[in-house]
Order: C-alpha cells, then sequence, then structure tokens
C-alpha cells in the first residue's frame, strides 16, 4: 500500500473484503488518529458515575455518526493488566460472557497472532431480528521499553473493522456466519495506565444494526448502550475464579 493509500484509510462502517484488507500498521495509525480525535468530541451525559459519553455527527466519508465513551479504574476495581488480559486476547469470546445479547461467536479466520476476522451473533427482543456482525479484530501489544529515564504510560489498543465475506473466493468463510440482518459496526478500544495508577478505558465506535429500525431510534440510545458495557465487564471480570 502506498503511503498516500495509508492517509487516505479510514475508518468506517463500510465493510471491506479479506483481499482489500490493509496492514496492520495502517490500521493502528487510523485507529491511534480516531482516538485522539475522540478527545475533542462534544460530551454527552455521564451513567454509572464514571462513565462520561461523547459523540460527533456524520462527517465526510462516515456510515454513521461517531460515540465514545470514557472511564477511569482503579487499582482495586480492575489493573491494566487484568483488564488487557480480557479484553486483548479472544476479545469476542469474551464478549459473549459479559454482553447479554451475544449468543455466538467464531472465529473466521486468522491473519496474524495480532489480527483476526470474527462472526459475532446477537440476539434481541421480538420484534427485532438477530443480527450478524463479522469483523476484523486488531491488537496492539508493544511492549517496548523506553530508552529513555522517563515513565512512558503503558497503552493497548483493539481495533474492530466491519468485513464483507460475499465475494466467491470468500465463500467458505462465509459459511461459518449464522443467518440474521447483517449489521456493521467499526470500533477503536485503548487501555492507558494512567499517572495516578488509574486504568483509562477508552472506546470510541460507528455502527448501524442493518434492517428496518430507523436511524434516530439507534442514535438516541447509543450513549447508553455502550455505557452499560463497562459495569457489565466490571461484574464478570469480578466474578472469574483467581
Amino acid at each position: 500500500m502506498s503511503t498516500s493509500q495509508v492517509d487516505e484509510f479510514k475508518l468506517t462502517i463500510t465493510p471491506l473484503k479479506p483481499v482489500a484488507i490493509p496492514s496492520e500498521e495502517t490500521i493502528l495509525t487510523s485507529a491511534r488518529h480516531l482516538l485522539e480525535e475522540s478527545t475533542s468530541w462534544k460530551q454527552g451525559k455521564t451513567y454509572y458515575k464514571n462513565v462520561k459519553t461523547y459523540h460527533r455527527p456524520k462527517g465526510p466519508g462516515d456510515g454513521a455518526p461517531w460515540h465514545c465513551r470514557v472511564s477511569e479504574h482503579a487499582a482495586d476495581e480492575a489493573t491494566f493488566d487484568g483488564m488487557w488480559a480480557k479484553l486483548g486476547t479472544n476479545k469476542a469470546v469474551n464478549e459473549k460472557e459479559f454482553i447479554p445479547e451475544i449468543k455466538e461467536v467464531r472465529k473466521v479466520k486468522e491473519l496474524s497472532p495480532t489480527a483476526s476476522i470474527w462472526t459475532i451473533y446477537y440476539t434481541f427482543t421480538p420484534p427485532v431480528a438477530p443480527r450478524v456482525f463479522t469483523v476484523l479484530q486488531v491488537v496492539h501489544l508493544d511492549e517496548a521499553t523506553p530508552k529513555t529515564g522517563y515513565k512512558v504510560p503503558l497503552h493497548r489498543i483493539i481495533v474492530s473493522i466491519p468485513i464483507d465475506l460475499s465475494s466467491p473466493e470468500d465463500a467458505d468463510l462465509a459459511k461459518l456466519e449464522r443467518h440474521g440482518v447483517r449489521g456493521r459496526y467499526v470500533s477503536v478500544e485503548r487501555l492507558v495506565e494512567l499517572d495516578n495508577g488509574k486504568t483509562e478505558w477508552r472506546m470510541a465506535t460507528s455502527s448501524t444494526p442493518g434492517g428496518s429500525i430507523p436511524s434516530f431510534i439507534v442514535e438516541s440510545t447509543m450513549a447508553g448502550k455502550i455505557a452499560q458495557d463497562v459495569p457489565h465487564f466490571m461484574k464478570w471480570l469480578h466474578a472469574l475464579p483467581t
């Protein structure tokens, strides 16, 4: 991929065919840009006393508006390493354990030790039909030690990008997808070890559930929906055997 193509790559809900997936570094560069941009988005409601939400309207090239949540967690609630162990490894499998709507996850293809395609099957209260989201998940595992004498905050990134398996050459992979309305989402999550010993968990996402659900209904509930994943995750994490 050329330098101009790297500069042009943008995270959106437009799905990529496997043959068109850019390099992991290209994906991470775009993810870092989005995370920094999210620090200036308009603040919305705060949920559960600790989960702040932000948003920005749909811009050029976006398929939907963007939403963000940010929470900070003291070490006695959850450590940086403890959170990363469950978010950075088999993320889709673990999400099934604390997100009630996820009923099934399947690994479609492993592209590298840090990039895999997953298909995720959601069910909802009728009359909303089941949804299928197929995504590439890329995790950033930078373990570099700074050569200066200054402490550099530890950070880890997970990027999820919608994938389209409809091409004939991907027919075998598509067989792993469950039947359901095809939804799409793109997201970037980052864990940062703060100077005060807490861990910041930031997540930015843009999505569409597909089907005939009016977009204004989806957008009006997004902030609360993404915020509730934080207490759901913490409750599940604390219940795990030590």
